[in-house]
Parts: structure tokens; C-alpha cells; sequence
């Protein structure tokens, strides 16, 4: 071997750290080269919560049902709030089914820096990688609460409720990614804002009961008066459960306009978020 070659095996690496790096790179590549540590984690966010429990994975049944009934026992029978002639129970877990995924994604994500400290500091890997198994771990809890969905809905369906599924039931995958990207997106810069401001980590649990009563889970979007509609349609999260709800139940407001603005406000969201995180996970282990 001569002594070039012997030079280009040496200068041969697999990572090469840089000092500085321009705003716009973003190293997406990377998640692709961990991702088996992508699905390691995964398996580990899904394992873990429920691993010394009694029901275990139970849990995932038990929580959309118990919400539903408190929902319809509070809303439907002491506010007597209408659910624009449906069965109540089947009204309250179409919204709460996808609202479910949307906040444990948020409110997971939303922890990521201050969390993973401790792993954060010792090893390196693309931090992008807790958040995409955060979503991940979190769909796979969604699969399971939609089948139960869709149990109670075909039970509905075949008692002649007033149910009118349509073909909007095409765009419930693109609904569920929406929806599932808009938790990741806000998550990942209050992620990186409470590595800073602390403050942030109290009141996310209150912002995301706040918003949840600014979204039309507990109430159909009809009662809502005309002057103040386009402020709830003015929430990105709106749309997505409108559009959810008419496409199982034939009820609600479906509006290509307003689908698009969520879906522009979460790409917008999106890489905002991304050049938030690539830039504090630069130095966030001098804050946390």
C-alpha cells in the first residue's frame, strides 16, 4: 500500500464536527442515518409507560371512554350544549380522538431539552431524534384509540343513527399527519424557549386546556355566533377537527380554504420551529 492510499484510509471519517453552521442547515440527513436509535426510542416511549402498571396498554381504551362519558354527563346533559343531532358519546370521542394525539404530542415534546438533559449531555445524536419518537410512540397510542372509534361508530352507523359518511373519509390520513405535525411543531419551540424561560414548562398544561375549549371538541361549531366564528376558524386546529368530524359523521364545517390555512400555518410553524431548535440545541446544556 502506498503512502497516499494509506493517507485517504487515515483521513476517512464518519462524522466531521464543524464549529459554525449557517441558519439554514438544518442536518435533516442525520435522522436518517440514527434511525435505528429513531425506533429504539419509540419502542422505549411506548414500552416504559405502561410496563408496571396493572391494565397496561388498557389504559389507551380506558382514557377516551371515561373522557367521552364525563363529556356528555357535564356538556351534553347539565350544559345541555346541542351535538347537532348526534349520539353525544359518539359526538365528544370523534373530537377527542384526534384532539388526544394532538396534546400528549405537544405536551410531551414540549419537555424534550429539559428532560433528556442527562442523555443529552453525555452523547451525541441529531436531538430531532426525541421529538420524531415522541410522535411516532404517540401514533401508535392513536391507532389505538381510533379503533375503538371506529367501533362505537360502526355501531352507530348500523342503528340508522343520523350519521353520513362521505368521501371526505379520504383525507383522514392527511388529517392525522396534519394534526400530529401541528403538536410537533409547537412542541419543539416551547421545547427550546423553557430552556431559557422555565416559566413556559407551568403553563403549557393550561394553555393546552385553554385551547382545547378555543377548538370545537366539546361543542359543534354551529352554535358558535357569526361574529365570533372567525376567530375559532382562526385556530389552525379547527379545520382539522371540522373536517375530521364531517368526514365519520357528516356534520360540520368542511372548507378547502380553511384546511389550507392549516396546513400553511403548520409548515410555516414547522420550520420555524426546526431553526429554533437546530440553534438552541447548540448551547442549551449552559441553560438547562
Amino acid at each position: 500500500m502506498t503512502d497516499n492510499s494509506k493517507q485517504t484510509v487515515e483521513e476517512h471519517w464518519d462524522l466531521i464536527v464543524k464549529p459554525k453552521s449557517k441558519w439554514y442547515d438544518l442536518r435533516l440527513n442525520e435522522i436518517f442515518r440514527y434511525k435505528d436509535l429513531l425506533l429504539l426510542f419509540v419502542r422505549r416511549d411506548f414500552v416504559a409507560i405502561y410496563k408496571q402498571t396493572i391494565l397496561g396498554p388498557v389504559w389507551f381504551f380506558i382514557q377516551p371512554i371515561i373522557t367521552a362519558i364525563t363529556f356528555t354527563i357535564i356538556f351534553g346533559n347539565l350544559a345541555k350544549i346541542p351535538t347537532d343531532g348526534l349520539p353525544p358519546v359518539l359526538f365528544y370521542l370523534c373530537g377527542i380522538t384526534l384532539w388526544n394525539y394532538f396534546s400528549d404530542t405537544l405536551s410531551k415534546i414540549s419537555d424534550t431539552f429539559t428532560a433528556n438533559a442527562g442523555i443529552f449531555g453525555k452523547v451525541y445524536f441529531p436531538r430531532m431524534i426525541m421529538p420524531l419518537s415522541v410522535i411516532l410512540s404517540n401514533l401508535i397510542k392513536f391507532a389505538v384509540q381510533f379503533l375503538l372509534f371506529i367501533g362505537v361508530w360502526i355501531f352507530y352507523l348500523t342503528q340508522r343513527s343520523a350519521l353520513h359518511p362521505n368521501a371526505t373519509l379520504l383525507l383522514v390520513p392527511f388529517l392525522i399527519i396534519l394534526m400530529g405535525f401541528l403538536g410537533l411543531s409547537f412542541g419543539i419551540i416551547i421545547s427550546s424557549l423553557t430552556t431559557k424561560y422555565r416559566d413556559l414548562k407551568f403553563l403549557v398544561g393550561f394553555g393546552v386546556q385553554l385551547l382545547m375549549y378555543a377548538s370545537p371538541i366539546v361543542y359543534p361549531l354551529s352554535i358558535v355566533p357569526e361574529k365570533y366564528k372567525w376567530l375559532i376558524l382562526s385556530n389552525p386546529i379547527t379545520s382539522i377537527i371540522e373536517t375530521f368530524k364531517f368526514a365519520f359523521l357528516g356534520v360540520g364545517e368542511f372548507n378547502w380554504f380553511y384546511l389550507l390555512y392549516s396546513l400553511i400555518f403548520t409548515l410555516v410553524l414547522f420550520f420555524l420551529g426546526l431553526i429554533i431548535f437546530h440553534k438552541v440545541e447548540k448551547s442549551f446544556m449552559d441553560t438547562v
